[in-house]
């Protein structure tokens, strides 16, 4: 046995033990006074699952005739609410199984159904004797229905047709600012839910006991029964009142013991769970003693357990388990490293598990259905890039050092030298810039190499005429090629170039027009050759020109990210993306990958995967060889990005079958991985990101108007944790491979937040579009237009909202409700990719961008201070290079 299998078997061992000791340590129990005879009374409501009364929908005599049977053994009495769509017929099927019977009519604004509502409720009286009251309207003052003066007199017309007491049902509040009312009725029917109080659960008992005994002081000799009380099993807290299955049986039980024990006549709410409750705020459906399917949701005595808490824990188990497998993949492992990436897998088991438990025992139903599955279906691919950032997290930080990573080792000069042919190709360059590049190329300690200059499709003479005369002056190696009209845009460039290469050119280099390459570029990584298996060696891009502001810096640091973390660890599985400067590649494997190709706008991403297919190794170094020029400004930096974005997505739809296990390439299952999960990671979750921040915003005014339809928490930790995760794998990965300080570091932060909604877009227009147009990346202060216009609107406008609707959100949970916190919280931070962009949007345009307002603020501020004399200030955070001068060749970021 391997030693990485044994050592990812006793991680999975040891995190699965911990894991199951945990859903065995958080196993509630909870112990209440048992009812050992049934129950006072139940609201009854007898409507299968899938019925919504307030749909018109009516009952049928079977479906009570079975609801009674399901009740019978629990209560001793039902209340119902209606007369009228089938509950005509409780009173005499509840004969039948010895029921006694409240019977309701139900008052509205609609005359003739309340006329045949208080008719029936009268027949019922007459006919069955087991009917022990009649209650006209239920909470008609409370919803201003009915005035007092009106329900009073229905009441009083009821009575004059009966022989049992009449009444009516509202909350305890309005019987005690109506004493008319109750003088007007047989008895008081108090509805007392603390749970709409806020009221925690351990004194909900203690509140109805005292509010039934201020009803008794203020109507002495008045009999009262407390006609409604309950807890739900589920939904969102209301202040301290937080609903629960162990909750509901703890509050039930104590409650029917305390009220047995003092003689109080009571009714609880309600027998059965209602679905079609959905507009009754989030525990609407949950009142029920059983649950829709007419089953007891707890124990009348003994202990009570969570129902589905065993199975809820070995789902969980079971996924962390399955997920925690793909370490058996690693050849190489370290025993923390094994254990933080089977840590993250079982957290996802436990949510997957925690989902599924949801959608088991809830009633998620009509437009909650489905804004659940759109939501889980959104968040499936977060939660894989969230492993995926785990699993590279837990590499770095506690993993082994890398092995195929080249390093610089300044050796002499190797006994073969095979030529290399250097392909600059330049598309409106300006002339100044291109021969500092053409310098460096000259500078180049390597005995065999030749240069191409290709100048594509650039008409003005004052771009091309002045390079064609400096290849001219540097001598023989250097070959200008003007290529007026060609298709393809620089892949058609790259491709006339290899047509004029020398035929004895073994290796192919190609750098941007804008990079100042070191002289020992070539005599460092050609010698990687000489393994015949290799394909490819990349080196990392770099800048020259960080210095000139505070966006610069910050592009520039974003971009070290990607190529000393992301690249060096796809370098392991031989799966590196491959960049259109400062690379090698064989000749021989160029050809047989087909050379350029002008199928998408990232041929050299596509070349390069095209090569790595066909079996050929590609080889990483992050040492700097070479240092070019950041885009001009963020809009330049937007476009190349959606350009990379773009071209991203164009390769996905041209390789993805190749990704397949049967692709017909060479791929092995980690390249796959690799490809598939960078685009995954990348592309898919900037691109679901921004759709989730979308509709979350498109959501929070649903949530404004309805406060039933605020996310459950399942929907919204994920994302909160999500980001986290981002937090911590930026910040601990920058610290860890990014020779960078902190300030440069949050730099980057934002600078990579800041495109997200450009990747978004780009994903979108990688379905709409077959071929967008090749967009230069301007870069060089030669090509700084004039003043552009804010660069970060739709950004700004869409981060805004969401910021505010978060504020707004906090501010208005009158009633603490933790799902519209999380709501909130998730809100806020879908905004700051968007607030990033317009930040430094802002910042661009603003003095605060120029490293002298920052050093002259320092100044100010030292000046200040007793005892301190103004001096020159260094701010800490510019490079130590002047425009154009290059660091020490080979160096690493």
């Amino acid at each position: 046995m391997r030693p990485a299998v044994r050592v990812a078997a006793a991680a999975i061992a040891v995190v699965t033990s911990v894991h199951a000791f945990m859903w065995l340590a958080m196993r509630s129990e909870v112990t209440a006074p048992a009812i050992s005879d049934r129950l006072a009374s139940m609201s009854f409501a007898p409507y299968a699952r899938d019925m919504n009364p307030d749909k018109g929908q009516s009952t049928t005599e079977a479906q009570v005739r079975a609801d009674v049977e399901a009740v019978a053994p629990y209560t001793k009495a039902v209340r119902t609410y209606a007369s009228t769509g089938g509950l005509e017929n409780v009173a005499r099927i509840a004969s039948e199984k010895g029921l006694k019977t409240t019977i309701g009519a139900w008052l509205d604004e609609n005359e003739d159904r309340n006329a045949r509502e208080i008719a029936n409720a009268i027949d019922a009286a007459k006919k069955n004797s087991n009917v022990v009251g009649i209650v006209v309207g239920n909470e008609s003052i409370l919803r201003a229905e009915r005035t007092p003066e009106q329900l009073i007199d229905t009441i009083r017309r009821v009575k004059r047709e009966v022989n049992v007491p009449v009444t009516t049902g509202e909350t305890w509040d309005v019987w005690l600012e109506h004493p008319e009312l109750v003088s007007a009725v047989d008895y008081i029917a108090a509805h007392i839910l603390p749970y709409w109080e806020g009221v925690p659960a351990d004194q909900v008992v203690d509140r109805t006991i005292t509010i039934y005994n201020r009803l008794r002081a203020a109507y002495p000799g008045k009999r009262i029964v407390i006609a409604e009380f309950g807890w739900p099993s589920a939904g969102y807290n209301r202040d301290g009142a937080v609903p629960g299955e162990l909750i509901q049986a703890q509050v039930i039980r104590d409650f029917a013991a305390r009220a047995d024990a003092l003689g109080i006549d009571y009714n609880l709410i309600e027998a059965f769970d209602a679905p079609w409750k959905s507009f009754e705020g989030s525990v609407g459906q949950y009142w029920g003693m059983l649950d829709a399917d007419r089953q007891l949701k707890f124990p009348l005595a003994g202990p009570v357990t969570p129902s589905t808490y065993n199975a809820t824990a070995a789902i969980a188990l079971l996924f962390g388990i399955a997920f925690s497998l793909p370490l058996f993949r690693f050849a190489r492992l370290t025993f923390t490293q094994a254990a933080v990436m089977a840590g993250a897998a079982n957290l996802v088991g436990a949510w997957i598990a925690t989902v599924t438990d949801h959608w088991l025992t809830h009633y998620v139903v009509g437009g909650n259905k489905i804004t659940f599955v759109v939501s889980i279906v959104l968040l499936v691919p977060l939660v894989i890039v969230m492993l995926y950032r785990v699993e590279e997290l837990a590499t770095i930080a506690f993993g082994r050092r890398p092995r195929r990573l080249i390093e610089a080792n300044n050796t002499a000069m190797p006994a073969r030298t095979p030529k290399v042919s250097i392909h600059i190709p330049a598309y409106k360059e300006p002339p100044e810039m291109l021969k500092q590049t053409l310098d460096s190329v000259a500078r180049l300690d390597w005995p065999n190499y030749e240069c191409l200059v290709i100048i594509n499709n650039t008409p003005d003479p004052a771009f091309w005429e002045p390079i064609e005369a400096y290849c001219q002056q540097l001598g023989e190696r250097f070959k200008f090629i003007n290529l007026p009209k060609v298709e393809g845009f620089k892949a058609g460039a790259l491709r006339v170039a290899m047509e004029q290469t020398a035929p004895d050119a073994e290796i192919i280099g190609v750098i941007d027009a804008d990079y100042v390459v070191a002289p020992n570029w070539l005599r460092d990584l050609v010698p990687t050759f000489e393994d015949p298996t290799v394909g490819i060696v990349q080196a990392p891009q770099d800048h020259r020109d960080a210095h000139r502001s505070l966006l610069n810096e910050a592009m520039n640091t974003e971009y070290a990210g990607f190529f000393d973390i992301g690249m060096v660890q796809r370098n392991e599985h031989d799966a590196i993306v491959v960049h259109g400067t400062m690379c090698l590649i064989r000749r021989a494997a160029m050809v047989e990958a087909g050379d350029w190709s002008s199928d998408t706008i990232c041929e050299d991403t596509d070349l390069g995967l095209s090569i790595v297919e066909r079996g050929w190794k590609s080889h990483y170094t992050n040492t700097r060889y070479g240092w070019g020029l950041l885009p001009d400004d963020f809009a330049s930096f937007k476009k190349q990005r959606h350009r990379w974005a773009y071209g991203g997505m164009q390769i996905i739809k041209k390789h993805w079958r190749r990704m397949l296990p049967n692709g017909g390439t060479r791929l092995n299952s980690a390249q796959r991985r690799e490809f598939s999960i960078g685009w995954v990671s990348w592309l898919g979750a900037e691109s679901i990101g921004a759709l989730v921040a979308i509709l979350s915003l498109l959501w929070a005014p649903v949530v404004f108007a309805l406060g039933i339809a605020v996310p459950q928490r399942i929907l919204t930790v994920p994302i909160v944790f999500c980001f986290g995760i981002y937090v911590l794998h930026f910040c601990a990965l920058y610290r860890l491979r990014v020779a960078t300080t902190p300030l440069r570091m949050i730099g980057a932060a934002f600078a990579a937040m800041a495109v997200q909604f450009t990747v978004a877009k780009a994903v979108y227009d990688g379905f709409r579009y077959k071929d967008l147009a090749f967009a230069r990346t301007a870069k060089g202060s030669w090509l700084a237009g004039a003043a552009r216009a804010f660069p970060a609107l739709p950004e700004a406008v869409i981060g805004g909202g969401l910021m505010l609707s978060a504020i707004a959100l906090r501010m208005t949970n009158w009633h603490a409700v933790v799902e519209v916190d999380l709501f909130a919280l998730a809100l806020a931070i879908q905004a700051m990719p968007f607030l990033a962009a317009a930040v430094i949007g802002w910042l661009e345009g603003s003095k605060y961008n120029e490293f002298a307002t920052w050093a002259s603020l320092s100044a100010r501020a030292l000046a200040l201070l007793p005892g301190r004399a103004t001096q020159p200030v260094a701010v800490g955070i510019t490079v130590n290079s002047a425009a154009g001068e290059l660091p020490p060749a080979g160096t690493q970021m």
